[in-house]
């Protein structure tokens, strides 16, 4: 059996607790286990980017950027990974070309080395800025340039447009691609089709990085297959948050290569009190409310309604607090319908949210009584161009008062930003340093909110409750 040894990405400290906990997982309770994460000889650990930037500052009280550095100190050996939405960086619009640039940065500079950098539609345009970025300021081996294609299946999206994707990512300088599988949609069969023709069509040099989840119970079968098509790595998460919504769990696949060709090399002993640890940590997000006992089951369903992890814990969190988690299978069957009339966009943030708000609202209200602005600005072009046709009769209701489809780039319609927003924060009184502005940029309102906490915690006074007396800090 000819092979080569596989290395794997951890995604317990991000997209393991996205996906089953609403990304409610804090630094306290990763950071006794980080020393040995580091010994475990993973190729990278994903601590950052995709939503734990918006949690922290709108529920944990953790500045990101902090959380950032706190995980540099204890990660010396092991690459810390983070996920870039390309032009929305890690919020729900598209930013100024200076804002992406500055905001590629300070990730580097404050420790990340690997971006997996990603557009939610495949859409090249809105990721030239964040790659250019990656290329400028992680030079020299500072920082590994990741460019990931957003899988998913429609009558677009074939074999050849993903091959031809990879390549065209390959020659703006990426030096990964990424198989983004976040709805877990890539068949076994299928990944073994798609692993070996990137392989061929791709340069030696350029490693292949398959992501996936477990949600419809095939993720390990797809790892497998994709390990015989010779994939280089694969993306994991240790049991007490592995599969279901979350990726397929680490210490089945280390287990089963062991002594082969493939061999990762990773001492399972290791990782043992690892396991027991998040363990504890997965039963207290339970406890809590924030881990859902559904979100661990296999649901076949997956294949129908093509929803990815986080959408679905953030779907039933927002069915919840509604009132009618009775309507999940009903908004679940009017996401693919709510997808077709968008023009088939691959189904991860921002766009994920956007089409399971807008499903959720037909389903609430009544179909498209509501249309919310982000998903008026999607069939308008302004998160850039969908891979199918749009609803005529969709677009007629976005167009109803002299509004434009635009066919441009969107950014090209964004005057620079940072010096307006660094003026802004410093105004306000509220700047700390360069990263106060990043934050304030992506999640203008949560940011500030954050500032008039760690203002308050610091000096032991709110000014606010002179004229705010029944405020309610968030926990």
């Amino acid at each position: 059996m000819e092979g080569k040894k596989l290395l794997i990405t951890d995604t317990i400290l991000r997209d393991a607790h996205q996906s089953h906990a609403a990304t409610r997982m804090k630094f306290e309770d990763m950071e006794e286990m980080l020393p040995l994460l580091d010994e475990i000889g993973y190729y990278s650990l994903e601590a950052w980017g995709g939503a734990t930037f918006d949690s922290c500052l709108r529920f944990l009280n953790e500045d990101p950027w902090d959380r950032l550095r706190n995980l540099k100190k204890y990660l010396k050996k092991t690459p810390i990974q983070m996920l870039l939405r390309g032009q929305n960086l890690l919020g729900y619009r598209h930013y100024a070309d200076d804002v992406v640039e500055s905001f590629v940065d300070k990730s580097i500079e404050n420790g990340v080395g690997v971006i997996r950098v990603f557009d939610a539609l495949n859409d090249p345009r809105n990721l030239e800025t964040s790659i250019k970025a990656i290329k400028k300021y992680g030079g020299g081996g500072k920082c590994i340039c990741e460019a990931a294609i957003s899988y998913t299946t429609s009558p677009v999206h074939t074999t050849e447009y993903f091959v031809n994707l990879a390549k065209q990512l390959e020659e703006m300088g990426a030096d990964n691609i990424c198989i983004k599988d976040m709805a877990n949609l890539l068949l076994p069969f299928t990944a073994y089709d798609v692993v070996s023709k990137l392989k061929k069509a791709l340069k030696p040099e350029t490693k292949v990085h398959l992501h996936t989840h477990n949600t419809s119970g095939t993720g390990d079968m797809i790892n497998l297959m994709a390990i015989q098509a010779g994939v280089d790595i694969v993306d994991c998460a240790l049991s007490p948050l592995g599969n279901g919504t979350s990726n397929p769990a680490t210490e089945p696949l280390v287990a089963t290569l062991k002594d082969t060709p493939y061999d990762t090399g990773i001492d399972i002993q290791k990782l043992l009190p690892i396991v027991t640890h998040f363990n504890k940590v997965a039963d207290k997000l339970e406890k809590d409310g924030f881990l859902n006992p559904k979100v661990r089951r296999v649901d076949i369903n997956t294949l129908l309604y093509q929803v990815p992890g986080g959408m679905l814990s953030n779907l039933m969190n927002q069915l919840k607090q509604a009132g009618k988690e009775e309507k999940l299978l009903e908004c679940l069957a009017e996401v693919p319908e709510v997808r077709k009339d968008c023009g088939y966009p691959p189904l991860v943030t921002p766009s994920s949210q956007i089409v399971g708000t807008q499903a959720v609202w037909n389903v609430l209200l009544g179909k498209y009584k509501t249309i919310t602005a982000q998903y008026k600005d999607l069939i308008l072009g302004k998160y850039g161009a969908v891979p199918g046709k749009v609803s005529s009769e969709v677009t007629k209701m976005c167009t109803a008062h002299g509004e434009e489809v635009i066919t441009c780039r969107p950014a090209d319609l964004i005057e620079d930003e940072m010096q307006t927003l660094t003026d802004k924060v410093k105004a306000d009184g509220y700047y700390e340093k360069a990263e106060d502005v990043l934050s304030y940029a992506l999640f203008p309102e949560v940011a500030t909110n954050y500032f008039k906490w760690r203002k308050a915690n610091r000096t032991g006074v709110d000014g606010d409750l002179a004229s705010n007396p029944d405020k309610v800090y968030p926990v």
